[in-house]
């Protein structure tokens, strides 16, 4: 799968806003998950204090870097085996996603339209499923 050029527009032109809004953003994101999914708290029960941050930060960076995700390689190694240190999961992936589209759109009210909502579910899926494929070839070097 690919991402649509529109997405890759869309993403794009939100890092400012991201940039600028970034830690609300994560930080209304873990309040929707924890009280909407309990049961994934667990796994964060070591995420060091600043973690809303480094979310946010690498929010930024894909999407400053969507059209560029080479860039991001070594990013994405660190996140599949914290991940896999922690044991996140597939399933955990929609929980997270969920929560990062209510949290988008409670900071950002209407200027996060269906257009940016649609864009940034799709980059984030696309990006779940590079680091799903990832932890699960970790995982299986685990076993």
């Amino acid at each position: 799968m690919a991402l649509y050029p529109e997405t890759i527009e869309i993403c794009k032109a939100t890092a400012p806003v991201l940039k600028e809004h970034g830690e609300a953003i994560t930080t209304r994101m873990y309040e929707i998950l924890f009280s909407t999914y309990p049961e994934i708290k667990p796994l964060f029960g070591e995420a060091p204090e600043n973690q809303h941050k480094k979310l946010a930060s690498a929010i930024v960076a894909y999407a400053s870097n969507i059209d560029n995700l080479s860039a991001l390689t070594g990013a994405i190694e660190v996140m599949a085996k914290r991940h896999v240190e922690t044991k996140v999961k597939a399933e955990h992936y929609p929980m997270v996603g969920e929560s990062l589209l209510k949290a988008i759109k409670d900071v950002l009210g209407d200027a996060a339209t269906d257009d940016v909502i649609n864009a940034w579910s799709q980059a984030y899926f696309f990006l779940g499923d590079i680091l799903i494929k990832r932890e699960a070839e970790l995982y299986a070097e685990q076993a």
